[in-house]
């Protein structure tokens, strides 16, 4: 048996990817190290979304590989020539081959490379877990999906839509708030069309797991908006579940009808709006968390300003900031490229646009109370969420896993400040 030391990067399913690797590893009898050093084996858990990422992926990588190495997660079945040409003697384990976790370390421990790269499982739910988060349990609902963007390498890694079955998910729902999380992530490659493969659909699925009978509360992940109008209107009604945060991921990524076109989104800008504007009106304080890509190689400067435009009218409170970045076996890696410093300068514009978006829509918040979960802790200092997914801190004394009832008094651009009222 063996000390093997695992670590994760890149999207709440990587992390699901890495809990379920180190389970099969400790129930494979190998020891879990606090330290690369002490190990005798290391895992990553890679994730190969954007340029910076690869290259932060491969700096690790180079890191670790004095030791039996084993690159697993996006990169390896993406860009299998990069990691060999960095690594050559690491052993690879793709995504949706974790089933073959305990093999592989036992070649690799003794010396021998092995790759593992294909679909070889048929699902990721009931597998064991070590969490990286006692409040938080991350259900994998999906792999795969049904996008062909010409930016994304996703689709290579993960391939087609494999939805999991419902029965199976919600089972695995209630074994993660038995076993004492009060949080639960549903999440995937892209959520919004989870189950057309299968017969079913997101919010039979939401609402499937809101009738557990416990007392807990359900993240809905990352959804494209190419199937909100299909699953609109259900998902309107699974929301209203109290169980359900108030928080909705819809990447528009661009407010050009053109460049979506160009990118193959199969959404226009005003699918994006009509959601924003759907979910706000029926919920208070509804959170809306978006991408952006600024960039990408056929956006002009007039698809730039519909962007802004986009950004000025919808208002989200979260925008996850992208420079586009060619990569490796995507269509638009073959396209003209934009000057960086054009990329730069667009990116600089929305990102404080961003900010001071993030600032006055956290303010609206300054004298709001009510109950917040406190589900993450990060350098010494533990931060909660309210029925709408926004951080919350305070300076009371407070533990993972705990609820009180908060009135916000203060707000910045990355959350909300209160006091624990009761």
């Amino acid at each position: 048996m063996a000390k093997i030391w695992v670590e994760a990067y890149g999207c709440s399913a990587s992390f699901a990817d890495s809990e379920m690797i180190t389970g099969l590893v400790v129930n494979g009898g190998h020891t879990l190290v606090e330290d690369p050093s002490d190990a005798d084996l290391n895992v990553i858990v890679t994730c190969s979304v954007k340029d910076a990422t690869a290259n932060k992926m491969v700096h690790r990588i180079k890191q670790l590989k004095s030791k039996p190495l084993v690159v697993a997660g996006c990169l390896p079945k993406a860009e299998t020539v990069t990691v060999e040409k960095f690594s050559p003697k690491a052993s690879l384990l793709g995504p949706n081959s974790i089933g073959k976790t305990l093999e592989i370390i036992d070649f690799t421990l003794k010396g021998q490379k092995r790759i593992e790269l294909e679909d070889s499982d048929a699902t990721k739910v009931g597998l064991p877990k070590v969490r990286l988060n006692s409040a938080v349990g991350i259900v994998e609902i999906a792999s795969g999906c049904m996008s062909e963007c010409t930016f994304c390498q996703t689709k290579i890694a993960k391939g087609e839509l494999q939805s999991f079955r419902m029965g199976d998910i919600v089972r695995q729902v209630r074994q993660e708030i038995e076993d004492g999380c009060m949080e639960v992530w549903l999440t995937s490659t892209d959520n919004g069309c989870y189950g057309f493969d299968i017969g079913t659909d997101l919010p039979s699925l939401v609402d499937s797991v809101s009738e557990i009978e416990r007392d807990f509360m359900i993240r809905v992940g990352m959804m494209n908006p190419m199937y909100m109008p299909r699953i609109r209107d259900g998902l309107l009604k699974s929301f209203e579940s109290p169980k359900v945060f108030k928080f909705l991921h819809i990447p528009v990524q661009s407010g050009s009808n053109k460049v979506l076109k160009d990118m193959k989104r199969g959404h226009t800008a005003e699918v994006f709006r009509k959601a924003s504007e759907g979910f706000r009106k029926k919920f208070e304080k509804f959170t809306v968390s978006t991408d952006i890509i600024v960039g990408f190689p056929t956006e002009s400067k007039d698809d730039f300003e519909q962007t802004l435009d986009i950004i000025r009218e919808t208002r989200p409170d979260i925008i996850n900031l992208s420079r586009y970045s060619a990569r490796p076996g995507t269509d638009a890696a073959l396209m003209n490229q934009i000057e960086v410093s054009e990329v730069m300068r667009r990116s600089k514009i929305v990102f404080e646009m961003a900010n001071k978006i993030f600032h006055e829509r956290n303010q609206e918040w300054i004298g709001w109370e009510g109950e917040v979960l406190f589900d993450e802790s990060s350098d010494g200092t533990v931060k909660g969420r309210n029925y709408a997914y926004k951080p919350v801190m305070v300076d009371d004394k407070v533990k993972i896993g705990q609820k009180a009832v908060v009135k916000i008094t203060d707000a910045t651009k990355h959350g909300l400040y209160g006091q624990i009222t009761s």
